[in-house]
Parts: C-alpha cells; sequence; structure tokens
C-alpha cells in the first residue's frame, strides 16, 4: 500500500497536465484557422479587385467617359466636310458602320480644330490603294498637305510607295520612317494611333511605336528642307487645325474614329 500511494497521488497531476496541454493545442488550433481564414480572405479580395481592374480595362464605356468623343457616328458623314468648303462630297459614305471613299470624294477635314489630342481610328485599304490622315491641317490653302503633317495609309505590298521606307504605311510622309513592316494585308483593317502633343508626335500602327518625332526641332527642320515641303512655308508651322482623310483616288475605309484632347 505504501509503494502505490504515490502513483495515486500522481493522477490527478497527469490528468491537470492532459488538460493543459488539450487546451493549448486547441488555442494554437484556432489562432492558425483564424489566421487562415483571414489569409483566405485577402486571396479573394485580391482576386475581386484583379478582376475589377481587368474589367475596367476593357470597358469601352467608361473609357468613352474618360475625355473620348467619336469623329464619326458610324452612320453618316456629319462632322466631316471636304477641305476649303462647308459640305462633303457624295464620294464619301457610311457603309456597315465605316466611313468610305467609294470615288470622287476629295480630301475631307473634321468640323472641328485640334491641338494636343490623341486620335485612335483603324484604316482598310484596297490592293494598291494608298491613302492618309493629315493632323493640323489649316484652312486657306491649296491643300491639306500644304500644312498638314501625314501618317501615311497605304497597301505596302503592291503600291510603289512601299518600296520607299520614308512614304511607306506609318511613316510621317517623306520624313521619318516607321521602325517596321506592321500592316495587314490590303482588305484587312489596321489600328492607327496618332499622339500630339507640345509639338511631340508618335504614330503607331497595330499596337507597334513606328515613329516620333518633334515639330520644329532641329532634326525636323533639317529634314524638311531636303524634301518637298522646303517650298512650302506653311508645312508643319500650325500648332492646331483640323484632322483630314486624303482622297488619293484608291477605295479607302475608316472605322471606329475618335479622338481626345490632352
Amino acid at each position: 500500500m505504501r509503494q502505490s500511494t504515490p502513483l495515486l497521488w500522481l493522477l490527478p497531476l497527469l490528468v491537470l497536465g492532459s488538460c493543459a496541454s488539450e487546451g493549448e493545442h486547441d488555442e494554437h488550433g484556432r489562432e492558425s484557422s483564424e489566421h487562415e481564414s483571414e489569409h483566405d480572405g485577402d486571396e479573394h479580395g485580391a482576386d475581386e479587385h484583379g478582376a475589377d481592374e481587368h474589367d475596367g480595362g476593357h470597358d469601352d464605356s467608361a473609357r468613352a467617359h474618360d475625355g473620348w468623343r467619336p469623329l464619326f457616328d458610324g452612320t453618316s458623314t456629319a462632322g466631316w466636310m471636304n477641305y476649303g468648303k462647308a459640305t462633303i462630297a457624295k464620294g464619301w459614305e457610311a457603309q456597315d458602320g465605316a466611313l468610305v471613299m467609294v470615288g470622287g470624294g476629295g480630301d475631307i477635314v473634321t468640323a472641328d480644330e485640334y491641338e494636343d489630342f490623341e486620335l485612335e481610328l483603324e484604316w482598310q485599304v484596297a490592293p494598291g490603294g494608298n491613302s492618309g490622315v493629315f493632323f493640323n491641317v489649316v484652312d486657306g490653302l491649296g491643300a491639306v498637305w500644304s500644312s498638314g503633317p501625314e501618317m501615311q495609309v497605304l497597301d505596302n505590298t503592291t503600291h510603289h510607295d512601299g518600296k520607299n521606307v520614308l512614304t511607306s504605311a506609318g511613316s510621317c510622309y517623306a520624313l521619318y520612317p516607321p521602325s517596321r513592316d506592321v500592316t495587314r494585308p490590303a482588305g484587312q483593317w489596321n489600328q492607327a494611333r496618332l499622339m500630339s502633343k507640345n509639338g511631340h508626335v508618335q504614330h503607331w500602327l497595330n499596337g507597334t511605336l513606328l515613329c516620333e518625332y518633334t515639330i520644329g526641332s532641329d532634326d525636323w527642320n533639317e529634314r524638311v528642307a531636303a524634301s518637298k515641303f522646303k517650298d512650302m512655308p506653311e508645312f508643319g508651322s500650325a500648332s492646331r487645325g483640323r484632322i483630314a482623310l486624303q482622297d488619293h483616288g484608291d477605295r479607302v475605309a475608316f472605322r471606329n474614329l475618335r479622338i481626345r484632347e490632352l
């Protein structure tokens, strides 16, 4: 009996120790569970935030309210007129959501003038086709190219201007060549972007920056002096003007034209 007595005294101590150990384990388990719950919540929150950013980045309606406004309503030639006139010739038509030069249309310009801007549009030319997008076009001169620099629109494959990088698609015509040819075949749509701010201009085509320059810089002046524009004193002189689309005698179409002032 005397030998078993110490064991009886130890039993309460063992029971208490076991309870304490289980309590510590439960508390640790709860802390871990709460931590995992918070972590899961953070991940879920990040996913929701990421989804919102993704959706917002592709929301055209949101971008439309961010200073963008259309230059073509998709159904009429409203907002455009022939250069030097108050009306537009029948050679330009709205067809299937595009502004199309079907023949004898003449160069057309926007009703409004722009200074610092970002212009986006898509263009499509027929095989061998030639056209252009001009900016800072001034009224009262002989032609849109007498004052406005041009982003070339061209079928590089079959038009002879495509053999010279200075006059190929995406160039600042006759002055700055594109870095490479990223045009799609004639009959397919090309996405163009033209940015002009404080005289610095960028030409983008199908997501690629093709060339950039600063109007009035030494480099610009040297290139103009060595080009056919040297005898056109108004060329590149204006910091503000109209956007123009060229009738070069070939069928050309434009769609999704929009602009925002910077």
